[in-house]
């Protein structure tokens, strides 16, 4: 990587190049591979607009030259924040094609992660659209660049949209400029190295870790491990050039663009196609008219799917496969989906980090419903430890490590955080408790994280804590995941105040003020006279979630 931090050792890297799972082509690389190959199948759709590979490969070499002009190179941070559109797949083609490394942030996120990550990253670049879903991207990264000073590194927003008043925003159309052939930054000759120097080994890409102790972390993923990723799911799905994937879920989630998602389906020559909003109206209309074959969901998700499929007024007949992940899917959704859609259940329990488990297409049904699949790599490294970090037997409850080709060895500048979260001969502590059965498949009992699943969306307790305590009437605040049948987990602040306790609507205009994104806000406020304390003087969020059952 180009990034000083922890990687693979020699030995590691070149076992993973025996065996195949590097193969030592940069994504610029692996485009131009698709083009040559499928140039003129139709590889992306969004709405009436469509590419063909031939047409994707031209539009990456557009928007690496249009970004060349604008100064950025090889090895810049650029903040990616896009809704599901075609865009988002321009732009990040785009950027590998410099071998400038992407940040995926979240449709969702505010003025307090977006500038948290322009400054971890050391970011050079937001790419931003106009407005989405009632809000304004423009005014918020106006916000961003007033807070990083004159002395920021971040030189440029990029809208997709009317850049409006803001007359040093850059229009996206202004970055997509004719590409001749001598500026083009990669030859058909290149298959280990872009013609600017950038290796498979580099960093190819910035994830965000659901963030357990405040604002997330960020991922560092190669080329080698990331298409691995995408590919070893890819085959376990059985992808092809017949494969049409509809993206619902937004499309910078790992699980949405690489398990096997966006990247997986062109790897293999297939079509994606971008759907604006997760709505089975929306999604179902897609998957009449483009022949849809895949799709991945959260389990929030399914019992709206199930109920509009139970119209009986839409042809669902081309498709084959739905994922469900991001969450634990409750055992009776996951019997009863697969019928409701006519489809096979696939589930998904993976990490932004690395290691990715399937339920393969092929189990059989008690496996698919009640576990939570098994890795997708024959070297993914799997262990189940006690608090003691001892193994436990099969069966038994514990903290899963794992290690592998395509798991970090360490979040991107983050030392002191590292030195805790790897064990000394590189396993990932992921703080998730599972129980592994014999046959290698993995059921999710829990999270030894103070973190909260909601649907999907991961939230950072201490980071709302924090921004609570900000309210003038709360003196004490702590936030815990209750169970929740639609959405897995909800959160509750529990909040300790000197006069009445502001209400939940109070709450959410308050953390949104404070720059939150709006996932974050409690789905309940509960006031209580104080918090209790663990024998160390820890808040017993065990204690207050018993609260809620008497």
């Amino acid at each position: 990587m180009t990034e000083t931090q922890p990687t693979w050792s020699e030995a590691e890297s070149a076992r993973y190049r025996a065996a195949g799972h590097w193969q030592g082509v940069t994504f610029g690389a692996r485009l131009r591979q698709a083009a040559s190959f499928h140039g003129g199948r139709v590889a992306l759709v969004d709405g009436d607009r469509r590419w063909t590979y031939a047409d994707l490969d031209a539009e990456a070499d557009r928007v690496a030259a249009g970004l060349r002009g604008l100064g950025i190179g090889r090895g810049d941070r650029v903040v990616v924040q896009l809704p599901n559109c075609a865009e988002f797949v321009l732009v990040w083609f785009g950027l590998q094609r410099l071998g400038a490394v992407p940040v995926h942030a979240m449709p969702g996120h505010r003025r307090r992660e977006i500038s948290h990550l322009v400054r971890l990253a050391d970011a050079v670049a937001c790419v931003v659209p106009d407005r989405h879903a009632r809000f304004d991207h423009r005014q918020l990264m106006s916000e961003v660049r007033a807070e990083q000073g004159p002395g920021g590194l971040l030189r440029h927003v990029i809208v997709v949209g009317d850049p409006g008043p803001y007359d040093d925003f850059v229009p996206f159309d202004a970055v997509r400029v004719d590409a001749s052939p001598a500026a083009s930054t990669h030859t058909d000759a290149d298959a280990d190295a872009d013609a600017d120097g950038t290796d498979s080994a580099d960093l190819a890409l910035l994830l965000l870790s659901g963030g357990t102790t405040g604002l997330p972390k960020l991922i560092p993923r190669t080329h080698d491990d990331y298409a691995y990723n995408a590919r070893a799911c890819a085959d376990i799905c059985a992808l092809d050039a017949q494969t049409v994937y509809l993206a619902v879920l937004p499309i910078g989630f790992n699980f949405t663009f690489a398990c096997p998602g966006v990247l997986g389906t062109l790897m293999a020559g297939g079509t994606v196609v971008v759907a604006p909003d997760p709505s089975p109206q929306t999604a179902f209309a897609l998957i009449e008219r483009e022949r849809v074959t895949m799709t991945s969901l959260t389990p929030p998700l399914v019992p709206h799917w199930m109920d509009e499929a139970s119209s009986g007024s839409w042809d669902l007949g081309s498709l084959a496969v739905v994922q469900v992940g991001g969450a634990r899917l409750p055992e009776d959704h996951a019997r009863k989906l697969g019928p409701a859609l006519g489809v096979t259940v696939q589930q998904v329990f993976g990490m932004a980090e690395g290691l990715i488990n399937l339920t393969r297409l092929d189990d059989p049904e008690n496996l698919v419903c009640t576990t939570q699949g098994r890795p997708v790599s024959p070297d993914d490294d799997v262990l189940v430890v006690d608090a003691d970090g001892r193994p436990v037997p099969d069966g038994t409850a514990g903290e899963l490590l794992t290690r592998g080709p395509y798991t970090l060895r360490g979040y991107y500048r983050a030392e002191e955080h590292n030195r805790t979260a790897f064990t000394p001969d590189g396993y990932y502590r992921s703080g998730d408790v599972v129980r592994r059965l014999p046959t290698g498949h993995l059921v999710v009992v829990g999270r030894i994280k103070d973190q909260i699943n909601r649907g999907g969306e991961k939230i950072p307790a201490v980071e709302v804590e924090e921004q609570l305590l900000t309210h003038p009437a709360i003196t004490a605040a702590a936030l815990v995941g209750v169970p929740d049948e639609r959405w897995g987990e909800r959160s509750v602040a529990f909040v300790v105040c000197a006069g009445a306790a502001p209400g939940t609507r109070e709450v959410a205009l308050h953390l949104k003020e404070r720059g939150l994104a709006a996932y974050k806000a409690p789905d309940e406020v509960v006031q209580v006279p104080s918090l209790p304390l663990t024998a160390v003087g820890k808040v017993d969020k065990t204690a207050l979630t018993l609260l809620l059952r008497r």
